[in-house]
């Protein structure tokens, strides 16, 4: 270690030449001896033995001369310093040495490097020199999508213009239900196929969906993730178009596929809304307390349709800190007559207490092939607190976002970061995954005799579903 009474230290340039002198020997010396005349003659399992160690002794040889050529971290600044002055000695030698103690026993030898903080300061810059929005994303976390704006100039050239707007929207969170985005996006692709004309020696049911659909697709991904609904309308839409025979006349395929959007939006969005609605509130009795989360469309209009029926009733929303989007259903509700208790956290829980609730009624995005539900953050808390209170809890979902495929049972496999708190200081997942054991029953648009089924049969529904199809 260097100190005022040794001097200056070396340049860094003679430093690393007589540490790499000092490891490497000189060609004289590594040179290999003359071979015999007659050298013995060695197997094959021999030769790759020696060969295998000369290929090690070469890599050990340069590991070694690496390690000592390369100067130390800290021995830059002194060096600067000194360099200038010849042997005077550097004026801050005495900090410095101390700093040289302090790094040097935080980072013993044998021990990895630390690894720098995941806070939200990468300078992580992305093309066009502006900062990458993940850079800040915690690293455990790296594997979760997050929505980004993309700009229209970098979008693909075939992306139709309604397409652009709805991924600006969908970016910025002005279409945020998951219902919403899919609805918008099938009127979008309405237009794509009104716009579309087969070019010369194609066919539509070859060229629309490479060529036309999955550029528009791709740029709606960029920009958001696809909900569980967008996914399996898109699957719906292919399949249309891959039925098509290659003689089908452009203009015939095109009215089909448009009639098949129409009776989608009209079926599986419209009508299901309703008939869930319907259900859920013949559910609802007179006297009930029901305790539900945030605001969610289809449980304001089974509340609305209740009040409208005469029953009488008393709902506690819990709402989210920071959406707060529970307060526009509290407000709608108490324009409808109802007694409404408002709570801004999930504190509200404990205020209200879930064992005063009759019922606990949620909305979901989505549901697993395993019944688990796929909600907005915060919905399993107050789940497992009805659960453990004995309370009853109604999940509304429509089968359009019913996943036949993938199972969930945490929430860090499927979801999604929240732009707006995506750094190690203001960190918040979207969305959170309730086991199937939690939730009581679960309302759909199709449903037999009773109106509702447990959440583990929703593979049983998709199939009875498929059968009336």
């Amino acid at each position: 270690m260097a100190t005022e009474a040794e001097g200056a230290p070396l340049p860094a340039d003679e430093t690393s030449s007589r540490a790499t002198s000092s490891t490497v020997p000189a060609p004289a010396e590594t040179a290999a001896a003359p071979a015999p005349a007659n050298p013995p003659k060695l197997s094959n399992a021999e030769l790759k033995a020696k060969q295998k160690a000369e290929k090690a002794a070469r890599r050990a040889q340069a590991k070694e001369a690496k390690a000592s050529a390369t100067p130390a971290p800290t021995a830059a600044a002194p060096q600067q310093d000194g360099s200038k002055g010849g042997k005077q000695p550097s004026k801050g030698g005495k900090h410095e040495s101390s700093t040289q103690e302090q790094q040097s026993a935080a980072q013993r030898p044998g021990q990895p490097p630390r690894r720098p903080s995941m806070g939200g300061k990468r300078p992580s810059l992305v093309a066009g020199g502006e900062q990458d929005p993940r850079a800040a994303i915690p690293e455990c976390f790296s594997h979760i999508p997050m929505a980004k704006r993309i700009p229209t100039s970098q979008a693909n050239k075939d992306v139709h213009p309604a397409v652009l707007a709805l991924g600006q929207q969908m970016a910025t969170f002005s279409v945020r239900d998951s219902i919403a985005r899919l609805k918008y996006m099938l009127l979008a692709f309405r237009k794509v196929i009104e716009s579309y004309e087969t070019p010369k020696g194609n066919s539509l049911s070859r060229h629309f969906v490479p060529h036309v659909l999955n550029p528009q697709i791709e740029y709606l991904t960029e920009c958001r993730p696809m909900s569980f609904s967008m996914g399996n309308a898109i699957r719906l839409v292919k399949a249309k178009v891959n039925k098509f025979d290659i003689d089908t006349p452009e203009d015939e395929a095109k009215e089909a596929m448009l009639e098949m959007i129409d009776n989608f939006i009209n079926e599986r969005i419209t009508l299901a809304e309703l008939v869930i609605a319907r259900n859920a509130a013949d559910m609802i009795a007179d006297g009930d307390v029901i305790l539900t989360y945030r605001h969610h469309r289809l449980v304001e209009r089974a509340l609305r349709l209740a009040r409208r029926e005469g029953k009488h009733f008393e709902v506690h929303v819990v709402d989210d800190p920071f959406d707060q989007t529970g307060l526009q259903l509290a407000k709608v509700l108490r324009s409808e007559g109802v007694r409404v208790y408002y709570s801004p956290h999930l504190g509200g829980t404990h205020q209200v207490g879930v064992r005063r609730a009759s019922k606990v009624i949620v909305g979901g995005e989505a549901i697993f092939a395993n019944g688990s539900l796929y909600g907005a953050a915060g919905t399993c808390d107050l789940c497992i607190a009805a659960a453990d209170a004995g309370t009853p809890v109604v999940a509304l979902c429509e089968t359009i976002n019913f996943d036949r495929d993938r199972v969930s049972t945490d929430s860090l496999t499927y979801n999604e970061i929240d732009p707006e708190r995506g750094s190690g200081e203001a960190f918040r997942l979207m969305f959170d995954t309730t086991r199937e054991k939690y939730l009581t029953v679960v309302v759909t648009e199709y449903e037999s005799e009773t109106g509702n089924s447990p959440a583990q049969s929703i593979l049983a529904i998709l199939r009875k579903q498929e059968d009336q199809v």
